[in-house]
């Protein structure tokens, strides 16, 4: 397969595993992150320094180390996590670098590129944002069920005791990195999911200029299903309920392809519907690193990734 460039966002493990099956392809690839995490050594950075949380995207990075000595080695020293009584506990190694570096070098991208040099990445890592964000969720809690609560702050909307309607993020209209726009235009295909539906997937399609970038690009679009729900963030949500909410945050949004696993073929002829009333097609691939597990398998989704990107849409 001719080289073909490839924008995947998202955050988390979800982008991670697209990220990692994407880079076993011949691809010139873009992760583009959000930058919402308000928790854990992330969100200590980010009010200690004031910068973008850096936790998602050392991920990203890390996703993107080759499987040699060299990757192999530099993606257990970036996701390496200090274990102390003091300061340092908790802290990830690659959250430090990337702190560092920016504070050295005073931007964003300059920063990442850099640390992806020094790793040998197969790829580029972006920001969606130019500044740091924050997620509102609209929530029926379970203690109150009749009414809406708004929860504030990624952790705290990912872990909520009830069913999230919506996200929003705070600022609303913050400004996007133009490098994060420009990939998604240049892109021959744009690759949405699998994770953390409300607080990875959906910011990615709320930030204005980046959504705008989505909707005109002459990309190919596929989305990749999550495995099961998640505990309190999409509790009781079916696969067909998560192209409804895609479709509510971003309904100018077409997609060309669903990627789902095989374990979903119960119900595939609703699945098939509801993609198609996003202007796609379903593809269906056995794509779990075991059956009932949440998590991608690498390879596999590398290959569905390859027949996809060959095949484009009929």
């Amino acid at each position: 397969m001719a080289a073909v460039d490839v924008v995947a966002l998202g955050g988390g493990h979800g982008l991670a595993a697209s990220l990692s099956a994407l880079r076993r392809l011949e691809t010139r690839l873009t992760g583009i992150v959000t930058v919402a995490d308000n928790g854990g050594s992330s969100g200590r950075l980010r009010e200690e320094l004031g910068i973008l949380p850096p936790g998602d995207l050392r991920m990203a990075l890390a996703a993107l180390c080759a499987d040699d000595q060299w990757g192999e080695q530099w993606a257990a020293v970036l996701q390496h996590r200090f274990r102390s009584d003091g300061p340092l506990a908790d802290h990830a190694v690659g959250n430090l670098l990337i702190a560092a570096i920016w504070d050295l070098l005073d931007d964003h991208v300059a920063g990442l590129d850099l640390v992806g040099q020094l790793l040998g990445a197969r790829g580029r890592v972006l920001p969606m944002a130019a500044v740091p964000l924050d997620i509102e969720a609209d929530v029926h809690l379970d203690s109150a069920p009749d009414r809406l609560t708004t929860v504030r702050g990624q952790v705290q909307v990912a872990s909520v005791d009830g069913q999230v309607v919506a996200v929003r993020l705070d600022p609303e209209d913050p400004p996007a990195c133009p490098e994060a726009v420009a990939a998604v235009e240049a892109a021959d295909w744009v690759v949405i999911g699998p994770g953390s539906w409300f607080t990875s997937v959906m910011p990615t399609l709320l930030v204005p200029q980046l959504r705008d970038a989505l909707v005109r690009t002459s990309a190919q679009r596929a989305l990749v299903l999550n495995l099961r729900e998640q505990e309190g963030e999409t509790e009781g949500l079916s696969p067909t309920d998560h192209l409804e909410v895609l479709s509510a945050h971003a309904a100018e949004l077409r997609l060309d392809v669903v990627i789902a696993d095989s374990s979903l073929a119960d119900d595939r002829g609703i699945l098939e519907s509801a993609a198609r009333a996003l202007g796609a097609r379903l593809v269906t691939a056995d794509v779990a690193a075991a059956p009932g597990s949440d998590q991608h398998d690498p390879d596999r989704l590398a290959q569905t990734f390859s027949t996809v990107l060959q095949s484009g849409v009929e």
